[in-house]
């Protein structure tokens, strides 16, 4: 359990899941509350630009939100709109989560991880975290990664100091 219990919502990026479909949300919300944290929203988004970026900007302005969590729409076909959405909207990028989720990534999937689009960024106080929509992708990104960065006991660093403290 974590010591500083973070306020996320998640994020599936989809045109064609259901509540009951959506094994990738699941599996975040599922890890984020072992770990102690609490949610604040669970949604499905179809995958299209100005309805994600709406969602998006809703969660980055509100007072109680500290991290977003998107799954889904970071590949290369026609309709996966999440980094072309997300992007304009972060402040500053964290160059290495995209880097560090295709290595991890490859371990598992070889050289299929190419095609994934991963990226992190950080605006007004709110960690924005865009994985792939498999529940394989959730699990590596939570349990390698995304975890221990929302963990303010992680040394040597991690990012809960860098988000908003809510009202």
């Amino acid at each position: 359990m974590v010591k500083d219990p973070l306020n996320i919502r998640v994020i599936t990026v989809s045109d064609t899941r259901t509540e009951e479909t959506d094994k990738s949300g699941a599996v975040l919300v599922e890890l984020l509350q072992i770990a102690g944290h609490r949610l604040l929203d669970k949604v499905i988004i179809a995958d299209d630009v100005y309805q994600l970026r709406a969602a998006v900007s809703g969660g980055i302005a509100d007072p109680q939100t500290q991290v977003i969590i998107m799954t889904g729409g970071t590949g290369f076909t026609a309709r996966d709109n999440t980094q072309r959405a997300i992007e304009p909207l972060l402040e500053l990028r964290i160059e290495g989560f995209g880097e560090l989720f295709r290595q991890l990534s490859y371990e598992e999937i070889g050289t299929s991880t190419i095609q994934s689009r991963a990226f992190a960024g950080i605006t007004n106080g709110t960690i924005v975290f865009c994985v792939p929509g498999s529940p394989g992708a959730c699990r590596t990104a939570w349990g390698r990664i995304i975890g221990e960065q929302l963990d303010s006991a992680h040394k040597p660093c991690n990012f809960v100091d860098k988000l908003k403290r809510p009202i």
